[in-house]
């Protein structure tokens, strides 16, 4: 992969702000999920609070996520992650007055994890719409590519900043502390992000074309998902793809190295599925001008299938390194393709929206991903659940190319039947308007 500072994502000051930010705030996540679990475990808080604090989190950001495409949509995707993020700073920057005071209770903690969740949620489609609003098309591919692997980065650096901070001082303090410094960063890199899009920029493009308005779109996100196949069938892989992966990385793969590997061989195959996964995104930043990008994206998600299904079978650690690993470049790989497909086909005015619904597919099915996991692994023992997911990938990918419409959505050259209609519906709409003018 080659992406030059002169003429890729990284020549734009706005796309470079934007990577920054989230780099520090996915840094300063990852201290705060090291800090939470500390402070409530070290203040005898038992295991039975942290689980209700977890949800006082977990449930606002699921519940609002769809809440966060509207609102990102109405007030731009920029501006909801900067009060998001502004809100969040000082919501964290509380815990760690709290944590220094030896605050630990339900009653506390709670709300203050409820907002933070809240805040979350609000803040996840935004974060996925606001790519376009930056760069051009042919940027695009690598911007989210960049993005994307800038946060992965965080993830990995996060968990030891925390883990050090914690260590460090004995208490959650500095660790909240620097969750807040970086929501304050994000903050900051985002306000000094234009609020118009950048010209030349996909949205902006959108805004002069006159399709970036969301009654553009033939009657909102419901209307477009109830006619365009692709989204439809996009929705139910992102459901059977996280109910799958959900419970392999979270139930079954904990089992399986417990019982096979140890805690340093299970550290070891995250390393090796996290260093895939940073792989396979930065290699989609290629995959701008696919001619048929879904087919492309299919493809890559059944070499997934197929590597999941191989984890506990070609031999020890190694094995099951090397075929997570795959899985993760695939993932990385496959997802990004996709997401760029989606910020290109999906009108502006909409993409906050949908990208809301996909984003609550993928969460909201993991509550049920690892409860069904649970189940199975207890009943099979964690080897045969790594076939049993991988199948339901493959099935539902294989399902989706049977579908006319996902197989060409996003390609070159080839026109869908939801495309000619949307096409209908704009020059309808441009009739009507001229009609007006000619009244006037």
């Amino acid at each position: 992969m080659k992406v030059t500072c002169r003429s890729g994502p990284l020549a734009v000051r706005s796309f470079r702000l934007l990577c920054g930010g989230q780099f520090a705030s996915t840094i300063g996540d990852y201290c705060y999920a090291v800090a939470l679990p500390w402070l409530v475990l070290s203040a005898h808080g038992g295991p039975i609070l942290l689980g209700t604090v977890l949800a006082c989190y977990g449930v606002p950001r699921t519940v609002l996520i769809p809440v966060g495409g509207v609102l990102a949509d109405k007030a731009g995707p920029r501006t909801l992650m900067l009060a998001a993020d502004a809100a969040r700073c000082v919501l964290v920057a509380g815990l760690a007055v709290l944590a220094a005071r030896h605050v630990v209770s339900l009653a506390v903690l709670g709300p203050v994890a409820a907002l933070i969740g809240a805040g979350e949620g609000l803040f996840i489609p935004a974060s996925f719409a606001i790519m376009p609003s930056l760069l051009d098309e042919k940027r695009l591919a690598a911007g989210n590519a960049l993005s994307t692997a800038a946060v992965q980065a965080g993830s990995l650096l996060g968990p030891a900043l925390g883990g050090a901070l914690v260590a460090g001082t004995g208490a959650s303090t500095a660790a909240f502390a620097a969750d807040a410094a970086s929501f304050g960063v994000s903050a900051l890199t985002l306000l000094l992000i234009p609020r118009r899009p950048a010209g030349g920029s996909v949205a902006a493009e959108a805004e002069a074309s006159g399709t970036a308005e969301p009654g553009s779109a033939g009657g909102g996100v419901l209307a477009l998902l109830r006619r365009s196949r692709e989204l439809q069938v996009i929705l139910v892989v992102v459901i059977a793809a996280n109910l799958a992966s959900g419970g392999m990385g979270d139930v079954a793969l904990p089992a399986l190295a417990h019982a096979s590997y140890g805690a340093a061989g299970y550290g070891a195959l995250l390393a090796c599925f996290a260093v895939g996964g940073i792989a396979g995104t930065l290699a989609a930043a290629r995959t701008g001008n696919l001619r048929a990008p879904a087919k492309f994206a299919s493809a890559v998600f059944l070499i997934e299938a197929a590597a999941i299904a191989l984890v506990p079978f070609l031999g020890r650690e190694a094995g099951a390194a090397v075929m997570l690993g795959v899985v993760g470049a695939c993932n990385g790989l496959g997802n990004v393709t996709m997401l760029t497909v989606l910020q290109k086909r999906v009108s502006p005015g909409l993409l906050g929206r949908v990208m809301g619904v996909l984003m609550l597919c993928s969460f909201g099915s993991f509550p049920l991903s690892v409860a069904v996991s649970g189940v199975l692994v207890r009943h099979l023992g964690p080897a045969p659940f790594f076939p049993v997911a991988g199948a339901l990938v493959g099935v539902a990918i294989l399902g989706g190319l049977t579908q006319r419409d996902f197989r060409a959505f996003g390609a070159r050259d080839e026109v869908t039947p939801q495309a000619a209609s949307a096409a209908a519906d704009l020059k309808a709409a441009a009739d009507l308007k001229a009609a007006e003018g000619s009244r006037k």
